[in-house]
């Protein structure tokens, strides 16, 4: 049975902008590996083709050596007998006089989608199946955006149809607005007929059917941050008399982790450090963002929490998204007879009278910035 990798988004030669210099280094070169890591794992499962569908890089013009290795990744794979298809996507999109694509096209590997509104791409031939290629590649100022899959080309002969494309699904008519990864109604490419619709541009994993077919956006690997963690696993796909199927194999090394950690029941500081610890220490190499919840004992610092918790973590974020400060420490505050606690029986009395919880938020913000501001003062 034919079988291929699914890819798109993987950004090669991004920097965070978000991180430490020296962490944003390694995440660099953890994305920029990506590729290779790919490649490797489609010699090992001996695929038959590689679909790269938008996004290989993070911008139309990435630096030398970032293409240069990218050429050199794929060029491996054609060597190997595996067919490569690369789409453009709305980051490194062939509109550009100096774009990576128009500058490399002459030697990039394997077939490099270049037609500007949906045709015929070719075939691949591989274990006794013929599978169809269709597709596009938006081009500004040539490519229609408005009515992008007005006209599909036909299928044509027996075996699997493929439609490749990076942009967003939707429903009903699309509205423009910019929407450089092209709009796809939903309707139209359920009524294609095709037998799997390869996607890119949208960084979290998903499938969906679409009439008898499978469209599927196998997400940004590894990811770019906290707020966009992408997919953790590749997706291979196998063309079988019932159709297309998805299997997942997982990303190995440097993850990006997001968890919460309810610290209501630690009574002092040095109760939230351990419990801090104890998370960063099952994430070794990884980056992790810890949300506090619940109600905290005292007025901490997140950066200092972890500056004194990262361990082996690569990089450690704390943030506080804690609603209240212990109810035990708010009455021994209030009951002291210094400013902070005139000022905690004051704030008490207007969380007594709150009317709503948006007004009960507002006021429990307002003091923890207070007591926060009151630090030290007896």
């Amino acid at each position: 049975m034919l079988r291929l990798l699914h890819l798109a988004d993987l950004h090669l030669g991004w920097l965070p902008r978000d991180l430490p210099p020296e962490v944003a280094e390694v995440r660099r070169a953890a994305r920029d590996a990506r590729l290779g890591e790919a490649v490797d794992l489609a010699l090992s499962e001996r695929v038959h083709a590689v679909l790269i569908v938008g996004d290989l890089f993070d911008d139309f013009a990435p630096p030398a050596d970032v293409v240069r290795d990218a050429r050199e990744a794929l060029g491996r794979l054609v060597a190997a007998g595996i067919s490569v298809v690369t789409v453009p996507g709305n980051h490194d999109e062939l509109t550009y006089g100096t774009s990576v694509y128009r500058r490399e096209a002459e030697r990039w590997p394997g077939l490099l989608v270049r037609a500007p509104m949906p045709a015929a791409l070719g075939r691949i031939e591989a274990a006794g199946t013929t599978l169809h290629l269709h597709g596009v590649a938006y081009v500004g100022g040539v490519t229609d955006v408005t009515n992008v899959l007005g006209t599909l080309p036909p299928h044509e002969g027996a075996g699997p149809q493929v439609f490749l494309a990076h942009g967003t699904l939707r429903h009903g008519a699309a509205a423009v607005n910019d929407e450089r990864s092209l709009p796809l109604p939903r309707a139209v490419l359920a009524a294609a007929g095709y037998d799997y619709l390869a996607l890119g541009h949208l960084h979290r994993p998903s499938e969906e059917r679409l009439g008898n077919g499978l469209a599927v956006y196998p997400g940004c690997v590894g990811g770019k941050g906290f707020d966009d963690p992408g997919a953790r696993h590749w997706s291979l796909v196998t063309f079988t008399p019932a159709g297309p199927r998805v299997e997942q194999r997982p990303l190995r090394g440097q993850q990006l982790v997001d968890e919460r950690l309810d610290v209501s029941d630690c009574e002092h500081e040095g109760a939230v450090l351990e419990a801090l610890a104890a998370v960063a220490g099952r994430h070794a190499g990884d980056l992790l963002r810890v949300r506090l919840t619940g109600a905290l004992p005292a007025v901490l610092d997140p950066e200092e929490l972890a500056a004194r918790c990262s361990g082996d973590t690569l990089y450690l974020r704390v943030e506080d998204h804690t609603t209240a400060v212990s109810p035990a420490l708010l009455e021994a505050w209030g009951a002291s007879p210094t400013v902070r606690g005139t000022f905690v029986r004051r704030m008490q009395t207007r969380l007594d009278a709150a009317q709503d919880e948006d007004e009960r938020a507002l006021v429990v913000r307002a003091l923890r910035q207070g007591l926060a501001a009151l630090e030290g003062d007896l």
